[in-house]
């Protein structure tokens, strides 16, 4: 009778023992990071109260293994007018599958944020920027940019960061040119230096 009475243990470590087994045999599911293979800045000029009265102008970065996973991505020169008002609109795309990312990054505006640094915005800075997006939710997709009069140099570094992931309501996060944005968290999916010429 001993033994039937310590059978039924036996059997539930068994069982369980087995179940943990097959457990750990299951793949790990990895999240795969979205490949870039271009990049768009269109810029069209703008008058004081933000409606567009100029022809737009487009400057690209490509590489097609992917803008961070190449070696060498292809990045036109960002030419822009001094005194000038502009609205930049980002595109992002991934061309070795065709898909549409500013699609993805819009309808996840939540966790994902522009930022824009470099020699463009430090100092006396040539450009000043402000996120302008149509949904509210500052993410970058469009912005207003203001080309300075009279700037101190004219060629500059304009610096594209993407980050994915990060908190929004850390302080100094809504600042399109925020300096510590790792501060806020989350990853890069995307950190390009566009060269800037102002004429």
């Amino acid at each position: 009778m001993y033994t039937f009475k310590k059978l039924p243990f036996y059997v539930l470590a068994l069982a369980a023992f087995a179940f943990a087994s097959c457990e750990s045999e299951d793949p790990v599911i990895e999240n795969e990071e979205e490949v870039i293979t271009d990049v768009t800045l269109s810029f069209t000029e703008i008058n004081t109260s933000g409606t567009p009265i100029g022809t737009k102008v487009s400057f690209k970065a490509s590489d097609p293994q992917g803008i961070e996973l190449g070696t060498a991505p292809t990045i036109e020169t960002v030419r822009l007018t001094k005194g000038k008002n502009y609205r930049m609109e980002i595109t992002v795309s991934n061309a070795i599958a065709n898909e549409d990312i500013t699609a993805e990054i819009l309808a996840e505006g939540d966790e994902h944020q522009f930022y824009f640094l470099g020699t463009a915005f430090v100092g006396s800075p040539p450009l000043t920027i402000v996120y302008d997006d149509p949904s509210g939710e500052l993410i970058g997709l469009r912005t207003k940019v203001a080309v300075a009069a009279s700037p101190g140099f004219n060629n500059a570094i304009m610096r594209v960061i993407l980050r994915h992931d990060l908190n929004k309501g850390f302080a100094g996060a809504n600042n399109p040119n925020f300096q510590n944005f790792e501060q806020a968290g989350g990853e890069s999916d995307l950190d390009i230096d566009f060269p800037l010429v102002i004429n």
